[in-house]
């Protein structure tokens, strides 16, 4: 408890880890929902859809991880960071 109320150890990375999982699962529903017709994708033709579920799967994906990936290592240069500053005389 104490190291969360003076802020010496970094809460966010377990944030980030959670909302890139949310993220994901976000990217299949809205795959799902283009390839069953829900919203935009309602007078597309079948193949229409898949392909552009499939498309949402594969960079949706993608950029899902790519952004996750750029928060984590700001959070992995503060580390290192510290950890240099720790050895510091």
């Amino acid at each position: 408890m104490n190291n969360l109320l003076t802020l010496d150890n970094m809460l966010t990375p377990k944030i980030v880890t959670v909302l890139y999982w949310l993220g994901l699962i976000g990217v299949v529903i809205t795959a799902f929902s283009t390839l069953f017709g829900f919203g935009y994708g309602l007078f597309a033709g079948f193949f229409q859809r898949l392909i552009y579920a499939v498309l949402i799967l594969i960079f949706g994906g993608i950029l899902v991880r790519v952004y996750s990936e750029l928060l984590i290592v700001i959070f992995k240069i503060h580390e290192n960071l510290k950890k240099i500053a720790d050895r510091q005389p």
